[in-house]
């Protein structure tokens, strides 16, 4: 097998509830089958997987296949960023924004097949140039940075068991209703390129997708992964029942007509606050505020399925056999 088809599967055994981990020696053997040399590598410890992923692209690897949730993808995308290795997404997380936004199938749903189903639409799909968040504490999010309700709910809820996956959102939600309940917003300011914000918020999302809350919110829906810009929404308030006026008004998707829901975009955006908070990143608890992210467009290879949604990305993409011999021409040049 020539070296422009070795590729590393990177899977979390901990992702998700149902018992998928069976399914991946198949998902590896498919990927064998058309053309590709698949080294399996699981996941043991936290960050693991932006380890494993950086390996891949030293050992010459052009794509990297991720099974898992948002968080196993933030941290394998970690281990790419800047590299011509190609990331494809797999399903097997509770939620799996990314790969929603992507249009692929979600875990289990009734379809035993869906890493089958997944790969095959990720082989005819496309790879994509897409823009990712740098933040000021040497890590980059692929989906949001968040400072507020949210990532305290995340300090107290996480890790989940897998009993509790097993119920999904609302698994998550029930866990959740207590820190949410004795939450307190606090004096805040943001800053977005020359645009400044300042007062009680409850949350500050910067966002570089389209769901929030594990798919719940259709937060920004005009949103697309390679603009050059990162979306800031800004949930002004001091007590948590104002967070649920919020979260009404996202559902309904109204959110944009709020006074107390602040939209911006840019690409730089600082968030400071008057008492230290932690923030997420792709639901990843980090600590702690201020924090600085800028949008790094372009700095991530992803696969996008076919029959993605047209308007997730602006520049068109190129077939992965087309990408991989450019890429070939393009060292081979190099090197001469």
């Amino acid at each position: 097998m020539s070296e422009e088809r070795q590729a590393t599967l990177i899977y979390n055994p901990h992702a998700g509830f149902d018992d998928w981990q069976s399914h991946v020696a198949a998902t590896a053997e498919y990927w064998q089958a058309h053309g590709w040399a698949v080294t399996l590598r699981q996941t043991e410890y936290p960050a693991h997987a932006t380890e494993l992923a950086a390996a891949a692209v030293r050992a010459g690897h052009r794509l990297v296949l991720a099974a898992g949730g948002d968080g196993t993808l933030h941290e394998v995308a970690n281990g790419l960023l800047g590299s011509p290795t190609v990331l494809a997404p797999l399903p097997a997380g509770t939620t799996n924004c990314l790969t929603r936004d992507l249009g692929l199938p979600s875990p289990g749903a009734g379809n035993p097949h869906w890493l089958l189903d997944a790969s095959e639409r990720l082989l005819a799909g496309a790879v994509q140039a897409m823009d990712v968040g740098e933040c000021s504490n040497g890590r980059s999010f692929l989906l949001w940075a968040a400072v507020g309700l949210d990532s305290r709910i995340v300090e107290r809820v996480e890790p989940r068991s897998r009993l509790l996956k097993r119920f999904g959102i609302a698994g998550y939600f029930a866990k959740a209703a207590l820190p949410f309940l004795l939450y307190q917003g606090g004096r805040t300011r943001v800053s977005v390129d020359n645009e400044t914000v300042e007062g009680d918020m409850l949350a500050v999302i910067v966002s570089n997708t389209r769901l929030y809350a594990g798919g719940l919110f259709n937060l920004s829906p005009q949103s697309v992964f390679d603009d050059g810009r990162l979306d800031i929404w800004i949930l002004r308030g001091r007590f948590s029942p104002r967070m649920l006026v919020h979260s009404a008004f996202i559902m309904t998707g109204r959110h944009a007509y709020r006074p107390d829901i602040i939209h911006l975009a840019g690409r730089h955006v600082i968030i400071e606050t008057e008492t230290a908070q932690p923030y997420h990143l792709d639901g990843e608890l980090n600590r702690s505020t201020p924090i600085t992210c800028t949008v790094e467009p372009g700095f991530l290879r992803i696969l996008a399925p076919e029959g993605a949604p047209y308007s997730v990305f602006e520049q068109a993409g190129v077939t992965l056999g087309q990408y991989i011999e450019k890429l070939n021409a393009s060292l081979a040049t190099n090197d001469q």
